[in-house]
């Protein structure tokens, strides 16, 4: 009986195992092909997409340097508008929803309550019903209500961001504050401590589970969206690295494939990098947030 019981455990193991691999590779599979056009000539990507680079496809660097060279428009600027706006959007968001948590989770007010609300309910609502109104939203309003830049270049869309990323941030840190013990605020408190005080020295802290799972998702959402900054931003100014990849066109529309894979396999470096390094704490951070409240 026990011989049994074990030799059905090793079996769910071997079988679960094999299942899992095989999911792996099929989700690793389009890294991997983007990774090996990006070193074909552009027509062994268009004639032999799946096949290994040979010596008379193997294009070296060449599609990088075309890549970053293509148009007028210089790819490290795009790179940098990309990086700014991921950081500063990122930053926004934690900083933003974890002290809107806060309130939400120790004030139990009817304003709070309709706050947590209308976050969870801006979580189900999408992007598409309101992007034309957000364009043209982003066109006129200005970031200091009547004066200051207005909210469609690069230095202001993170606002835009913290209104879209909100929903589920708000969410996850609720969820979390509230298995926070309230006797360390309290202790704070009678320390002499105010609410700003009590937040970024005790709470803010404590948050760090769930402040890098929020991270590492904006941070992947921000860095990969291309829609937001292609209906908001002038695209004769500025560019993320998307809009700079959709844009490697030549005469009469042709595209060059291996440039455009080469700054694809470009974009997805860092994200891919970075989401390794992190992944460990998206589990536990949401995990430490799946509370009853």
């Amino acid at each position: 009986m026990i011989s049994n019981g074990i030799s059905r455990e090793k079996a769910r193991k071997i079988f679960l195992t094999v299942l899992f691999s095989l999911i792996s590779i099929i989700y690793v599979y389009p890294v991997f092909l983007v990774a090996m056009n990006s070193f074909k000539l552009n027509t062994f990507v268009k004639t032999a997409t799946f096949a290994v680079p040979s010596g008379e496809s193997f294009a070296g660097f060449a599609n990088f340097i075309k890549g970053m060279t293509f148009g007028n428009y210089p790819f490290w600027k795009s790179a940098f508008y990309s990086v700014f706006i991921t950081v500063v959007s990122s930053s926004l968001i934690i900083l933003c929803t974890s002290m809107a948590a806060w309130y939400i989770s120790r004030v139990d007010s009817l304003i709070s309550r309709i706050s947590y609300m209308l976050c969870v309910f801006s979580m189900v609502v999408p992007f598409q019903m309101v992007m034309f109104t957000l364009s043209k939203t982003a066109d006129t309003v200005r970031l200091f209500g009547w004066f200051g830049p207005k909210l469609n270049t690069p230095w202001t869309i993170p606002v835009i961001y913290l209104g879209f990323g909100a929903g589920l941030a708000v969410f996850m840190f609720v969820g979390f504050v509230k298995s926070v013990p309230l006797a360390m605020e309290e202790a704070a408190a009678i320390d002499g401590c105010g609410p700003v005080r009590t937040f970024f020295q005790i709470v803010f802290p404590v948050l760090k589970p769930t402040m890098i799972s929020v991270g590492i998702l904006e941070i992947m959402w921000v860095w990969n969206d291309y829609l937001l900054p292609y209906l908001v931003l002038d695209r004769t100014k500025y560019m993320t690295i998307p809009i700079h990849i959709q844009y490697l066109k030549g005469s009469y529309g042709t595209v060059d494939l291996g440039a455009t894979m080469a700054l694809i396999f470009l974009s997805i470096i860092p994200v891919i990098t970075f989401y390794l390094s992190c992944q460990k704490y998206i589990i536990k951070g949401v995990a430490a947030g799946a509370v009853k409240g």
